[in-house]
């Protein structure tokens, strides 16, 4: 026959297990929501952020209204992590990633590689728990577009006036986890004014990115 100690000793750890059981499941029951991603100060990688989409090129321009073409990109784009150049939030918060990307149109029409800096600032942090994003794109394109004078422009090539040119571009993104997220997007190519006919490009679409 047992103790009662060792009787004693035997319903004490019985109970703590039970006790320890209901607390576990109680907790995982009110497990919040995983946040949405934020970078670290030291990123773990020097690639940021990847991303693939397409987009319609140029409505209503000679690229963007020949029947029986295809007027569809194929979008890809890798964002590199920031360069830590404060340790102050604030001022840190300014700082772009590196971004380099390209386009391929599917139709034959003008395709492009960039390369430059992208700009993202969270939109109603304290409502929608930084989900939501706007960002901001400035750089320069090469393509292999048309740029002698729009008179003498191919059929369905817009006059682009030279090579390189500088790219614009926008977006409204919502990250769905943290790491995934969506984004409808708008890009503008010209040459400014700089040089010859400047029709330029304007694309719009959407990109899906996964963050490392």
């Amino acid at each position: 026959m047992k103790s009662p100690f060792a009787r004693i000793l035997v319903g004490a750890l019985a109970a703590s297990a039970i006790t320890t059981t209901q607390a576990a499941d109680l907790g995982a029951a009110r497990a919040p929501a995983p946040p949405p991603y934020f970078a670290p100060v030291q990123p773990y990688s020097i690639v940021s952020e990847v991303r693939i989409g397409g987009s319609v090129q140029d409505p209503g321009s000679a690229e963007g209204k020949l029947p029986g073409f295809s007027t569809a990109n194929v979008n890809g784009e890798i964002l590199f992590a920031k360069p830590l150049i404060t340790t102050d939030p604030f001022w840190q918060a300014f700082v772009p990633r590196p971004t380099f990307g390209g386009s391929y149109n599917t139709g034959g029409r003008t395709s492009y590689a960039y390369i430059g800096a992208t700009w993202t600032v969270d939109l109603f942090p304290e409502t929608l728990d930084r989900r939501v994003f706007l960002e901001g794109f400035f750089g320069g394109a090469a393509h292999n577009g048309y740029t002698g004078l729009k008179a003498n422009a191919p059929y369905g090539f817009n006059a682009l006036g030279c090579n390189p040119l500088f790219r614009e571009a926008a977006a409204l993104g919502f990250r769905i986890d943290a790491h995934w997220s969506v984004m409808a997007t708008v890009e503008h190519m010209s040459n400014a004014g700089l040089c010859g006919d400047n029709r330029g490009l304007t694309n719009f679409g959407g990109k899906l990115g996964y963050t490392f």
